[in-house]
């Protein structure tokens, strides 16, 4: 017998032990109605828009004139701005937050909304049909990461309906990251995004989401659940590699520097995914924004310190809500080019 007979034998025996272990590791996607009564609690809502089935909070008084809308970032989900909502109700304010196509409980595109991208341009249209829906005209709009860049395209795309906004370590300019979470890595490999789809070690998780953490020794078991039971939410995981898959650093930032209203900026000193000169180029970007950095914390301030992050955003909304909202509006939205 030769070297390679005896090769090609070995590499057999470790291609079948391979997908033996796959078959035994192997993490089903969960349906959405095995994870709502954990994660769907009251105040949470559906709402079908054409045929997509939204995971939605709206909180706070219907009256109030501003109503504040939360987009979360990538694998997240409305959950992460949880600590703001409930210090921005006590306010008298209405919050909306809701999952983004392909994250949370909300999951892949379907319905009318079947094969459109995971694209910022798509989620910002998706966000302003959400809000017709909920006959919400005018609004204040803040988001983390992903979300961030939700919400400064939604601002680009219909200026007459944002009054004012929040970008929380968003991404926008062009820029490298210093470091990236080991899920996010593996779901943008193409030999590992397979075994993603097919196998969802927990530890995987708990890491990419320690690494996001200023101090991941506040990085609980439960959080870590939530991030995972959620990414395991049918389709969620096939969404994510072809999210990722579209993310093109500094795409449209030309965009930024034409908005025109009142802006904060809050990152996080120890953000190492969108580092803070991002957020410093932000405020050279967008005429009169502020930027507040916290020291300590990493990529999701709102969640890692609910309290402290949400802070300069009640004085931000207490100085330049009302403005904004007697301010005339523009006359008609922008077309992405």
């Amino acid at each position: 017998m030769n070297w390679a007979t005896v090769l090609l034998r070995v590499l057999g025996v470790l291609l079948l032990l391979t997908v033996l272990a796959l078959s035994w590791l192997r993490m089903p996607d969960r349906p959405v109605e095995a994870l709502v009564a954990r994660w769907a609690p009251a105040p949470s809502d559906f709402i079908d828009l054409g045929g997509q089935l939204v995971h939605v909070r709206d909180e706070g008084p219907r009256d109030d004139p501003l109503p504040i809308v939360l987009v979360h970032g990538t694998s997240a989900s409305l959950h992460t701005w949880e600590g703001w909502t409930k210090a921005l109700v006590r306010q008298g304010r209405r919050v909306i937050s809701f999952d983004l196509p392909g994250f949370g409980l909300t999951g892949p595109f379907t319905g009318g909304w079947e094969g459109q991208r995971y694209h910022g341009d798509t989620y910002a249209r998706f966000t302003l049909e959400l809000l017709d829906a909920l006959q919400v005209s005018r609004f204040v709009i803040a988001g983390n990461s992903l979300g961030g860049e939700v919400a400064w395209r939604t601002a680009y795309a219909a200026p007459q309906r944002v009054a004012a906004m929040v970008l929380v370590d968003a991404v926008g300019p062009a820029f490298e990251p210093e470091s990236v979470p080991l899920g996010f890595v593996v779901a943008r490999t193409p030999v590992l995004r397979v075994v993603t789809e097919w196998t969802l070690p927990r530890e995987l998780v708990e890491q990419s989401v320690r690494s996001v953490y200023g101090d991941p020794a506040r990085v609980t078991p439960a959080l870590v659940d939530r991030y995972y039971e959620l990414t395991l939410r049918d389709g969620n995981r096939g969404a994510l590699v072809e999210r990722l898959a579209l993310m093109v650093p500094g795409e449209h930032a030309e965009r930024i520097g034409t908005l025109r209203l009142p802006t904060l900026l809050l990152w996080g000193g120890r953000d190492r995914l969108v580092p803070p000169a991002v957020g410093r180029e932000f405020q050279r970007l967008i005429p009169g924004s502020r930027l507040v950095e916290f020291p300590e914390l990493g990529h999701v301030p709102q969640e890692e310190d609910p309290a402290r992050s949400v802070a300069p955003v009640l004085e931000f909304l207490a100085a330049s809500a009302p403005g904004a909202a007697q301010a005339p509006a523009p006359p008609t939205p922008r077309s992405p080019p």
